[in-house]
């Protein structure tokens, strides 16, 4: 009876340890599995100067951004502003609430990034469609020159007067990006054409484009991009009453009046910023300048480098569609180099 009962205990001890070596090694694996799933949980923030609205620039940035974090799990949180002093607090909130990675957009961002990423300089920063020159921001930007150089030369295959235009934002830098890179494709499909080019004076006044784009139709022009932001509306609506033909940027504006509005350069917002949150949660994030052009579908045109929805205008014609398709081919093989504005 004893010889039993001690035997009876002695499974029951050896039950008991065994079941103590099954939960330990339950676990060890569970706490090995934690951090690997704590190194995917990347919180990426999204800090734009302005309310997105109806600009599609922003529009589409936030897409981008919110496809990629549901892509590779990262936890993203798009900010507006409504003002600079309210998008400097906004850097500095994210800053404290330590996200990961940072990124916002455009010239009216750079003042308070300079001030908030010098401050911190061990926290990643992204800033698309500018350059902030500073050892923790990765500086996105997009090769226009090279869409535009496509637009002009479209522009030079189609015009029936040889007089074409372009109503720009203003005089800076980036707008020579549009201004030189169609003047460059137009004068190599079209060396007779003329290039009549104005500058509103800012990015927020319809009125102002409208005026400009008006006199250079009085001049003769049949086709005048819009490069003016927000004032591309008051090419759009002089392009309705007088029956010129116009192209918007950054988006599809065909869709807005496809009888006028026959072209749009595009801004792929969405791509570079998807592809910088896809960077950073695989561990492929650099500092510095990266830019994205016809090769990288940064940058591309209307039914040449995408489809519309909108019917292709008797105005441009299946013809030059192709002709400028291979022209964008060469670009993008190498065989046409288009020149930067902004180098030396």
């Amino acid at each position: 009876m004893k010889r039993s009962l001690s035997f009876v205990l002695s499974i029951v001890l050896l039950a008991i340890m065994l079941a103590a070596c099954g939960d330990n090694g339950s676990k060890d694996e569970q706490s090995s599995e934690k951090p690997e799933t704590q190194a995917k949980g990347k919180k990426i923030a999204l800090v734009l100067p302005e309310k997105i609205g109806v600009n599609p620039f922003f529009v589409q940035m936030d897409e981008g951004f919110k496809k990629a974090g549901a892509e590779f799990g990262a936890e993203v949180k798009t900010i507006e502003s409504s003002d600079p002093a309210a998008f400097e607090q906004n850097l500095r909130a994210t800053v404290a609430e330590n996200y990961d990675l940072i990124i916002t957009a455009t010239f009216q961002a750079e003042d308070a990034l300079k001030k908030v990423a010098a401050e911190n300089p061990n926290k990643p920063f992204a800033i698309v469609d500018t350059i902030v020159d500073l050892p923790n921001v990765r500086s996105v930007g997009f090769k226009e020159y090279e869409a535009s150089y496509l637009l002009g030369a479209t522009a030079g295959l189609s015009t029936k007067t040889n007089k074409v235009g372009m109503v720009a934002a203003v005089d800076i830098p980036l707008i020579k990006k549009y201004t030189e890179g169609f003047r460059e494709g137009l004068k190599t499909t079209n060396p007779n054409a003329e290039f009549l080019v104005s500058y509103v004076g800012g990015f927020n006044d319809p009125a102002k484009a409208k005026e400009l784009a008006l006199v250079q139709f009085g001049n003769g022009a049949d086709f005048i991009a819009g490069a003016a932001a927000t004032g591309d509306l008051g090419v759009f609506e002089a392009a309705k009453e007088k029956g010129f033909y116009t192209s918007g940027v950054d988006v599809d504006r065909t869709v807005i009046d496809p009888e006028h509005i026959v072209m749009s350069l595009l801004k792929s917002t969405d791509t570079v910023t998807y592809e910088t949150v896809k960077d950073f949660v695989n561990d492929n994030f650099e500092y510095g300048a990266v830019n994205y052009g016809l090769k990288e579908d940064g940058v591309g045109l209307t039914f040449v480098t995408r489809e519309s929805v909108s019917p292709l205008s008797p105005f441009i014609g299946q013809e030059v569609i192709d002709q400028v398709k291979k022209i964008k081919d060469d670009i993008v093989a190498g065989t046409i180099t288009v020149t930067n504005p902004l180098q030396p």
